[in-house]
């Protein structure tokens, strides 16, 4: 069966970095772009960050860019995504996702990124 899982999460510093990782397995990881997404409690999904199947075509929103970085391994069936400059407004519990026909069909479980000091 097809699954996320998230891993990287915890707590960190305004100004400090995690690496968020997401491994996939029970699917041809290579062959779907992936997406990297957050919800805080009392708003919508966001997302943060996009990655094409063949790492050509790389997206994020204003609120990330030039912070946030998003890649992939193929080989080891993994996206990750690169968090620097963090701010407290990062804090949320960030998903990936499989995208499939303009939509994403499978997410993981998430994992919790707290910006504090």
């Amino acid at each position: 069966q097809v699954q996320l899982v998230e891993s990287g999460g915890g707590l960190v510093q305004p100004g400090g970095s995690l690496r968020l990782s997401c491994a996939a397995s029970g699917f041809t990881f290579s062959k779907y772009a992936m997406r990297w997404y957050r919800q805080v409690p009392g708003k919508e999904r966001e997302l943060v960050a996009h990655i094409s199947s063949v790492s050509g075509i790389l997206g994020y929103p204003d609120s990330v860019k030039g912070r946030f970085t998003i890649s992939r391994d193929n080989a080891k069936n993994t996206v990750y995504l690169q968090m620097n400059s963090l701010k407290p407004e990062d804090t949320a519990v960030y998903y990936c996702a499989r995208w499939n026909t303009f939509r994403g069909d499978y997410w993981g479980q998430g994992t919790q990124v707290t910006v504090s000091s």
